[in-house]
């Protein structure tokens, strides 16, 4: 995939990715790429900066600070926000991962001590859970497993 910045003919810079090269120069000679603004065809590439990275095996020093922007930060106060109430939620509840469901179901019912947790269901599991009277909530953020 490559990103390209674009300009129309009347001066609006928008960005968008193609699969290649030549998908960008077919789909450009064929009428297909527009100004996401203005809906014009005249579209022609504009001049971008190059994005250079750093060595992947550079090391970073113990005593250097993340600059600013790093992704492990969060980088607004929403972010802060809702970084400060997932480290809170998951202080105070047990994760029960995908048992959530017959968890909380268990728990409703009376089956399992009452205690406060978290973790994943299906959509209709989820349903199913609030039609019942369970009360449940999704939380804003991914889970943490990783692909």
């Amino acid at each position: 995939m490559i990103r390209y910045t674009l300009k129309c003919d009347e001066n609006h810079s928008f960005d968008s990715w193609f699969q290649n090269a030549d998908a960008f120069d077919r789909l450009l000679a064929s009428g297909m790429v527009s100004c996401t603004i203005c809906g014009s065809a005249g579209v022609e590439k504009a001049i971008m900066a190059p994005r250079v990275r750093p060595a992947r095996n550079k090391a970073v020093q113990s005593s250097e600070k993340p600059h600013v922007g790093a992704l492990s930060q969060p980088a607004s106060p929403a972010e802060q926000a809702v970084a400060e109430l997932r480290r809170k939620i998951e202080e105070k509840s047990e994760n029960v991962g995908d048992n959530f469901a017959s968890e909380a179901r268990a728990i409703h019912d009376g089956d399992a001590p009452e205690r406060a947790i978290i973790g994943e269901a299906t959509p209709e599991a989820a349903k199913s859970l609030i039609e019942d009277g369970i009360p449940v909530a999704p939380l804003p953020w991914f889970s943490r497993k990783s692909n």
